[in-house]
């Protein structure tokens, strides 16, 4: 049965996720290192916190893709700022982008298997676990902005239609 969504989708979402990535860690490169780094008492304490799970999210499911099932979980103490954040992101979006670029459509449907951190066993098919990053994204950039304001910053749009309107301006 073929997947519901289609490669060409799914590389766009992808293009989208970055674009918002990257305009949260603008955001957050406009944080003091106090209010980065501030536990805020968010799922993962700090805005920092938060960048550092949504990056390592990115890692592992990639490793996962690639038949791997690491137990390693990114620690914020690792990356002391918005720029060592984004030093490992770019690695990972260049391992990411060339992963997605050899997917071929069948490749969508087929069931791949993982152990989770927790050492559980999940399997589901490929298109699922794509689409999983790009969701994860958006949620927790959604508390992104809502910690960067609580801060008294302005936070910036990512929204997807936004993102239509700047990659593709004759719209």
């Amino acid at each position: 049965m073929p997947p519901p969504i289609e490669l060409p989708t799914v590389r766009e979402l992808y293009a989208y996720n970055r674009w918002a990535h990257e305009r949260t860690l603008a955001m957050a490169d406009g944080l003091s290192e106090r209010e980065l780094t501030q536990d805020m008492g968010h799922s993962h304490g700090s805005v920092a916190g938060t960048l550092v799970h949504m990056m390592w999210a990115e890692w592992i499911w990639l490793r996962r893709w690639k038949g791997e099932s690491p137990r390693v979980v990114f620690k914020v103490e690792d990356y002391p700022g918005v720029a060592s954040i984004r030093t490992r992101w770019d690695e990972i979006w260049t391992e990411q982008a060339a992963f997605l670029e050899c997917l071929t459509p069948p490749k969508l449907s087929e069931p791949l298997a993982y152990v989770n951190v927790k050492g559980e066993r999940w399997e589901y098919p490929l298109w699922q676990e794509l689409l999983q990053i790009v969701n994860h994204g958006t949620y927790h950039r959604g508390q992104v902005v809502s910690l960067v304001r609580q801060c008294g910053k302005p936070a910036v749009p990512t929204d997807l239609l936004v993102f239509y309107d700047e990659s593709q301006p004759s719209r």
